[in-house]
């Protein structure tokens, strides 16, 4: 019986251990993620000194929100003097829920990487100089609230994707240069017109089955 119950033990400390380590390959990896942000990034203010990779884990650098699992669920960055562009590494955070990167000099287009981050709740890149088109892909971020694109040099229609997100509360991508038509299925039917001002090709709201989604585009 101790033989048995010693066994036992053993079993569950190898488990106990196996999955402490699982959690710290996901951490790192989470850390690699970050640090490739920040190697495509100009950092003058230096808020990113605290991102260290030969940290166990990214919980404890600046401007950067853990769970109690010690998964990456917000980076907060906004209004941070940052320029360069956007890693697609940032794919790789499949927990994050907020991903707030406005009011910079980000450049470059948005990696349709970001479609894997399935528990976003919140995209904020408005107010920087993101320029090619907003990737359809996004289309698959279910759980998404607030996208904040405004403010950029975006180009292209809006995706129609976008309007299969039940969830989505605010979309803003005015002041860009969009073109197509306003999309009126789903959330946007709610979304105000304010919201999509300012795009010199875009027209709108759209009249289903009258006019191509995509005039202007050409």
């Amino acid at each position: 019986m101790a033989f048995r119950n010693c066994r036992w033990e053993l079993l569950a400390a190898s488990l106990t251990l196996t999955l402490a380590l699982i959690h710290l390959v996901e951490a790192n990896s989470e850390g690699d993620a970050l640090y490739a942000l920040r190697r495509s990034l100009s950092d003058p203010d230096h808020v990113l000194q605290s991102w260290d990779p030969t940290l166990v884990n990214p919980c404890t650098w600046f401007h950067v929100t853990c769970n109690q699992d010690n998964r990456v669920t917000r980076v907060d960055l906004g209004n941070s003097n940052l320029s360069g562009h956007l890693a697609p590494e940032l794919g790789k955070l499949e927990h994050l829920q907020y991903l707030e990167l406005y009011k910079n000099n980000i450049e470059g287009t948005i990696p349709s990487e970001l479609d894997n981050l399935k528990n976003l709740i919140s995209l904020d890149l408005y107010n920087n100089n993101l320029t090619g088109k907003i990737p359809s892909s996004l289309g698959k971020l279910k759980s998404l609230v607030f996208l904040r694109l405004n403010d950029n040099k975006l180009t292209g229609p809006i995706p129609k994707e976008l309007t299969k997100i039940a969830s989505l509360k605010v979309v803003d991508v005015s002041n860009n240069d969009l073109c197509g038509t306003i999309p009126t299925e789903g959330p946007f039917a709610h979304i105000p017109l304010q919201n999509f001002e300012n795009n010199s090709r875009l027209e709108g709201p759209e009249l289903i089955g009258l006019a191509s989604y995509d005039t202007n585009c050409n």
